[in-house]
């Protein structure tokens, strides 16, 4: 028979998944509709009764993103604009109510190819934070997503937060999405741009595209084409087909693989024009 676990305490949790897999539940907007028209079967930990993983920090090295953070939380926090793409796609995820209870620790440990917080934290350069009885440790968040619906937690762990770093008050994130419509819909694609801007040129860019490949890519080649451009209208018309050769976007029900990379291109030029000063 299935069991339901809601613990209060962070060492509870941890203690219950050392001794059985179970299924980690935040916000739930993914775990219930996949299982609409079935029993619910699973073994289940319910871990929203964790006070403690729920507020934003800002710490002197960069900021913590706790797993019980919601899309809600996300959009309306005072953070700088360097969040802005984050926030952006936390605007976009479902309608209201799965904003109010969905997670950005959720849609990553989700690993869908179409997740929409993932390729921000990779423009982010952000890392996971995963707890267990063992200690804690950090995983870039490329190496975290390892494939669709794949990541490197392991049954014991628990992920607890996001870490991402300082970075100078200039830096500037945006993101762009296309779906069949403008709400309530799953990504046929998305791109995620940070950049450090220095005296109008870019110091440093980070571009990263989601529903294109197994897992969200970065561009290195277009982030390194980036380096001391103007940060100007004009910035978009840098990228060229070769900077996405990485990507391999496929044919299914939302769209045509042809129809997203050429997409794909022209929402990363978007994206960049959107970093103009």
């Amino acid at each position: 028979m299935a069991s339901y676990l809601r613990p209060r305490a962070l060492s509870d949790a941890l203690q219950a998944l050392s001794l059985a897999p179970r299924v980690i539940l935040a916000g739930g907007t993914d775990f219930y509709p996949a299982r609409v028209g079935r029993p619910l079967d699973d073994d289940v930990l319910d871990i929203t009764a964790l006070p403690s993983l729920r507020a934003i920090e800002t710490t002197n090295e960069g900021w913590r993103i706790p797993a019980l953070c919601t899309w809600a939380d996300l959009a309306g926090a005072e953070l700088p604009p360097l969040f802005d793409g984050l926030k952006a796609a936390a605007r976009e995820v479902g309608g209201v109510q799965v904003q109010n209870a969905g997670t950005l620790c959720g849609n990553l440990c989700n690993a869908s190819p179409a997740a929409d917080g993932i390729p921000n934290l990779l423009a982010l350069d952000a890392e996971v934070e995963l707890a267990s009885l063992r200690g804690t440790r950090c995983v870039p968040i490329g190496a975290f997503v390892e494939g669709n619906r794949r990541t490197a937690r392991n049954p014991d762990e628990l992920v607890v937060a996001v870490r991402i770093g300082r970075r100078p008050a200039a830096a500037r994130g945006v993101f762009r999405k296309l779906g069949a419509r403008r709400y309530l819909v799953i990504s046929i694609v998305m791109v995620a741009a940070v950049a450090e801007v220095a005296d109008g040129r870019i110091a440093s860019a980070a571009v990263a595209v989601g529903a294109c490949s197994p897992v969200a890519r970065r561009l290195p080649a277009l982030e390194a084409a980036l380096a001391g451009r103007p940060a100007d209208a004009q910035l978009g018309d840098v990228v060229q087909p070769v900077h996405l050769a990485d990507l391999t976007p496929i044919d299914d029900v939302r769209a045509r693989a042809a129809y997203r990379a050429d997409a794909a291109l022209t929402l990363v030029r978007r994206a960049l024009a959107g970093l103009a000063t």
